[in-house]
Order: structure tokens, then C-alpha cells, then sequence
């Protein structure tokens, strides 16, 4: 077939004009045939999902799947997908039951929300909690928070597409609780707040907190909910994350007495892709009510993956999780790390490496202000300019993924997950070998 793909543009190349019997000939005796092909087998078999080396310091970089999960987690879901498991029947009863009973559990111990149901991602959460609560009807949300992340994904088409009417409220810089209650009216269905994830608005600015929206939502009988983007969990005892330390938490937004509040699963929480939705009871029990919602369920491999990670945090094992291990780590931590690297680098002929102070970013949306200092290697290949060496390395084996800034190729330790330092310095063996 791949064979045959080459041919066929070879072909079409022929009835265009654009080459002869002579040029064919030509191209037969340089080769070109065999490359041709040889190019295409290797694209062919490197080509899907394929493990990475991610030296680019975006904790939560979305090209590359964001969080990697805890190996107890990532064991839980080999095991899951490989074998049966009790994914709608309980094993005491015989009976049928809910496929996210275990994680609307452990995300009630672990949040204090009374009621929780999990979907497939984020998205789809807001999806679901649009079209249960305003479908037909409006939804208010402030005008400084119809935000837009990565995507295209536009809170206004996404309001749009669940079948509810978008009522903008306030300015961009400043809502407040008399800009919510001057858009209620018959077809009123949803007050919802958006977190500005992917951006800040600072200066002259005022905003509805979720006390107040909670309160409003129950003077005036709408339901009123959080979307929280990322969702940054902090149990007790538990040391915060310094680096988000302006990112709202889990608790408190469900603490504030909102009916629904929803976030991420693969981005602060470090599990697998998800989508949570916490709240009250009736307000979870409608969402569960919803047809749409069997369509957005979590298959078994994932809910295995989401029940081990609650567990860890849980355990008073959460920052043992990559994610929150890798946002904790400070430049001193890291500074060794970094110098041994830079050193096994230099012995290879024509690398030359350099320590010097940067900064790494939690990616994927989450904090976009917060930058954490890294000590990074700067890596030089004589003859190489630093998009190409970038490039040879994305081409390699094991395929790495670097940063390049100021035309100098960075590689940052601190999103090197274990064996990952071994898997880089193996690329550039070959690198500076071919």
C-alpha cells in the first residue's frame, strides 16, 4: 500500500505535466523510489501515540497529554483494561449499580461535596451542566469571564450548542451582584461563574465571588454553579502548592454553598483525562438524570486510574503524585539534577552545555502568570542550528521535546519523569551520531 501511495504521486505528477519519461528514469537511477518509500515505512511506523522525553518544562503541556499519572494509577488501568471488572454490578448484592459510585465517594470524603458524578472531561462537564440546568432557558454569566481555552473551545458556541441562551452581565473589568439580578426573568435557568484560567484581568476590576453568587442563586431561586477549569485539591495537613497559591481550591468552592461546582481531572488533580461535577444532591441527581449524560460517561479503564488517584490523596499520598511533584520542586532541588545532565551531555563530540537560570510554566490553561524558577541546560551542537537539533530530536528514539528561546535550545529538568534523563541522553547519542 505504502508503495503503492508513492506511485500513485508519482502518477499524478506525470498527468500534470510536471514530469516526463526522462524525469522518471532519472529519479530511478538516484533512488528516489527506495527513499521515497523508506520515508514512508518510517513515518508509518513511528506515526500514533508514542511515549516522549518531555524536556520542554510544561508541567501540564497538552501536546503531550498533559498530567502523567502516579504508576499505581497507571498500574490500576493496565489491569482494568486487560481483565473483567465490577463495572456496573456490586459485588456483594449481585445487584447492578452506578459505574462512578466509587469516585462520587471518594471525591465526597476527599472535597466535602455531598454528591458528585464524573464525565469524560471538562468540557463535557459544562456541556452536561448547561443543557440539564438552562436547556431552552438562559444562562447569566459575567462578560469578564466568557472565556475561550485551547481549542476554540468559546464559552458562548459551547452555551450555544447545549441549547441555552447566553445573558452577559457587568463589563469585562468589573460585575457585580446587581448586574445578576437585573438579567433574572422568566427564562432565567443558570448563574454561572467561569474561572479566568488562561488569563488575568488586574487593575480596576471587581467580580461576583461564589459567597455571594451562592446566596444570590438562593434568594432568587437559580441554580447557580463553578466552573473551575483546572481544580486545584488541597487536603488537610497537606503542604499547599506555593506556586498556584492564587488558584482557587476545590473545598472552598464547594464550601461556598454554589449547587454544582465542576473541574478537570488531568490537569491539577494529576489523574487521567476526567471531568468532575461536585455539588448538592439534587442538583447532581438531575445531572445524572439527563440523557446526555450516557454519552459522557467514563469507560472502565479511566474510572480505574480516577479511583487510585483519589486513594493516594486520600492516603496523605497526593504529592507523590507527578503533577503536584513536579510544581513543588524548587530551583535548588533541581539545580544538581541539571548540572549532571549538562556534564553527561558535553562528553558527546561537538555538544557543548550550559546551566543557566529560567523558567518553567504549569501549561494547559492553569495559571498563566505563574512562572517557576528552573535551572535549565542549554545545548549547542556544532553544525546545528537550534531548530534543527530540536527538530533530530523529535525525530529520534526516544523522541524528545525541547524549548527554544532567544535560538538556543533549553532542556528543562524539572518535566523529566523517571528514566527520563537515561531515554534523553540515549537521543542524543544518536543525534550526534548520525
Amino acid at each position: 500500500m505504502l508503495v503503492a501511495d508513492v506511485l500513485d504521486r508519482w502518477r499524478a505528477e506525470i498527468k500534470a505535466g510536471e514530469l516526463d519519461a526522462g524525469g522518471v528514469s532519472e529519479r530511478l537511477e538516484r533512488g528516489d523510489l527506495e527513499r521515497s518509500v523508506g520515508k514512508r515505512v518510517e513515518r508509518e511506523e513511528k506515526a500514533g501515540l508514542v511515549h516522549v522525553v518531555n524536556a520542554a518544562g510544561v508541567v501540564l503541556h497538552t501536546g503531550l497529554g498533559r498530567a502523567p499519572v502516579h504508576p499505581e494509577a497507571a498500574a490500576a488501568m493496565g489491569e482494568t483494561a486487560r481483565r473483567y471488572g465490577t463495572l456496573e454490578v456490586d459485588r456483594f448484592t449481585g445487584q447492578r449499580n452506578r459505574r462512578d459510585d466509587r469516585i462520587a465517594e471518594l471525591l465526597g470524603r476527599l472535597t466535602g461535596a455531598e454528591a458528585a458524578i464524573a464525565v469524560n472531561n471538562n468540557a463535557a462537564a459544562v456541556l452536561l451542566l448547561l443543557n440539564t440546568f438552562a436547556a431552552g432557558r438562559q444562562t447569566v454569566v459575567s462578560r469578564g469571564e466568557c472565556v475561550e481555552i485551547g481549542g476554540s473551545f468559546r464559552m458562548p458556541l459551547v452555551m450555544e450548542r447545549a441549547g441555552t441562551e447566553l445573558v452577559e452581565v457587568g463589563t469585562t473589568n468589573r460585575t457585580r451582584a446587581e448586574d445578576f439580578r437585573g438579567a433574572v426573568g422568566e427564562r432565567t435557568g443558570l448563574f454561572l461563574k467561569v474561572h479566568t484560567s488562561n488569563y488575568r484581568v488586574v487593575g480596576f476590576t471587581e467580580e461576583l465571588d461564589t459567597n455571594g453568587l451562592a446566596a444570590l442563586g438562593a434568594e432568587l431561586g437559580v441554580t447557580t454553579a463553578f466552573d473551575l477549569g483546572s481544580g486545584l485539591l488541597e487536603t488537610e495537613g497537606a503542604e499547599p502548592l506555593d506556586a498556584m497559591r492564587d488558584e482557587p481550591l476545590v473545598r472552598e468552592a464547594i464550601a461556598s454553598g454554589v449547587d454544582v461546582v465542576c473541574f478537570s481531572g488531568d490537569k491539577l488533580f494529576g489523574g487521567p483525562q476526567a471531568g468532575f461535577l461536585v455539588g448538592s444532591p439534587a442538583a447532581i441527581s438531575a445531572l445524572r438524570s439527563n440523557p446526555m449524560y450516557r454519552a459522557l460517561r467514563l469507560d472502565k479503564v479511566t474510572i480505574a486510574g480516577i479511583e487510585r488517584t483519589l486513594e493516594l490523596y486520600l492516603d496523605g499520598r497526593g504529592d507523590e503524585i507527578p503533577t503536584r511533584a513536579m510544581l513543588r520542586r524548587s530551583s535548588a532541588e533541581l539545580l544538581p539534577e541539571a548540572r549532571a545532565l549538562a556534564d553527561e551531555l558535553a562528553r558527546f563530540d561537538g555538544v557543548h552545555t550550559e546551566v543557566v537560570e529560567d523558567a518553567s510554566q504549569p501549561g494547559s490553561g492553569s495559571a498563566p502568570d505563574v512562572f517557576l524558577p528552573t535551572p535549565v541546560v542549554v545545548v549547542s551542537v556544532a553544525s546545528m542550528s537550534a531548530a534543527a537539533l530540536a527538530s533530530a530530536l523529535r525525530h529520534g528514539e526516544p523522541p524528545v521535546f525541547a524549548r527554544i528561546k532567544d535560538d538556543r535550545l533549553l532542556l528543562d529538568p524539572r518535566t523529566l519523569l523517571e528514566g527520563d534523563r537515561e531515554r534523553l541522553i540515549d537521543a542524543f547519542r544518536a543525534v550526534t551520531a548520525s
